[in-house]
């Protein structure tokens, strides 16, 4: 295992002090219980968005704690789900008296956590409400599941419900907008090589040197098949012709995509893919008017890609296009 760090037990706690030290301007970390919230927070009278789970998938969460998207954000250890009380502190600290949104990933522990933090936050009186994102469509719907993963529609639902707060929409409106975008989006990844966990210290799982994971989760869960690896754009082929299925997205259909780095994938890559998912829209007669590429959730240090469709129309536009200021996402 390489990897810059000190001792393998002190990675989040650093890297949270290293966040609070390049934008203090922008956000404050509390450190027992580990949560980040917006430098400005608590707003009067504002709903405040909420989300988290385990490091590791920087910059999400964290990395989107600012004006116009999350209010607070709960790290959890990497790959592992926040606590309890983490989410019940975050959220008691960021309150300003209108409730607080949960935008959740649909993973068993961070369903389980979220679920015992909100029936805290109402034992005391602060109205809480859900969104759930399960996007992932390399899950097949299989008994003894836990239903789809929540991954790349997750930044698109805190930025564009983060928006709306920041507008004064309320709790029930903000659930309503949260569901669209989670009903709306769909995401599928592909894996080229594997993380290592720095507490473990090996590979969460092996590749040959001419195989790729196709479907492969966040943490390395396997997904749909193991497969030889093919060039760019026959990969960028096989993603998008499970997700385009999938809603289904039709001509005429306007959407935003994101093309997500999984963490060991250079930008140059990545923007390959674009092209050829650019042109397989135009293709079909499905309108991207507006794009992310970048790394926004993250494997650490995996090589691959995801890919995220978006179906849009003039009320997520508008949220979407709202400005923004967070440590890794502004305009």
């Amino acid at each position: 295992m390489k990897k810059l760090i000190n001792a393998p037990a002190d990675v989040v706690a650093e890297a949270m002090q290293g966040l609070a030290r390049a934008h203090p301007a922008l956000v404050r970390v509390h450190f027992a219980p580990l949560y980040v919230v917006r430098a400005d927070a608590p707003r009067p009278g504002k709903v405040a968005v909420l989300s988290g789970g385990g490091s590791g998938h920087e910059p999400l969460h964290s990395g989107f704690v600012g004006r116009g998207m999350l209010d607070a954000a709960c790290p959890g250890s990497v790959f592992t789900a926040p606590t309890p009380d983490q989410i019940y502190a975050a959220a008691r600290a960021v309150d300003g008296g209108a409730g607080v949104l949960f935008i959740v990933k649909n993973y068993t522990g961070d369903v389980l956590n979220f679920d015992l933090a909100a029936e805290l936050c109402q034992a005391e009186g602060i109205p809480v409400g859900r969104v759930l994102i399960q996007d992932d469509v390399a899950v097949r719907a299989q008994e003894g599941t836990a239903g789809r993963r929540g991954v790349g529609t997750t930044v698109l639902a805190e930025k564009i419900c983060g928006a709306a707060a920041e507008s004064g929409l309320s709790l029930p409106e903000l659930v309503e907008l949260g569901e669209k975008v989670s009903r709306q989006g769909r995401s599928m990844g592909v894996a080229v090589s594997p993380c290592v966990v720095p507490t473990v210290g090996r590979p969460t799982f092996l590749l040959g040197d001419t195989e790729m994971e196709l479907g492969v989760g966040i943490h390395g869960e396997p997904g749909r098949e193991r497969a030889a690896l093919r060039c760019a754009d026959a990969v960028t082929e096989m993603l998008a012709a499970h997700i385009l299925e999938d809603l289904p997205f039709r001509s005429g259909s306007q959407i935003l995509a994101l093309v997500n780095g999984m963490g060991g994938t250079p930008l140059l890559e990545l923007y390959i893919v674009y092209r050829s998912l650019a042109e397989l829209c135009d293709a079909r007669g499905i309108v991207v008017c507006r794009n992310l590429i970048g790394n926004y959730v993250t494997a650490l240090e995996m090589a691959g890609c995801s890919i995220t469709l978006l179906e849009v129309d003039a009320e997520l536009l508008h949220w979407w296009d709202a400005p923004v200021h967070t440590p890794a996402l502004r305009w």
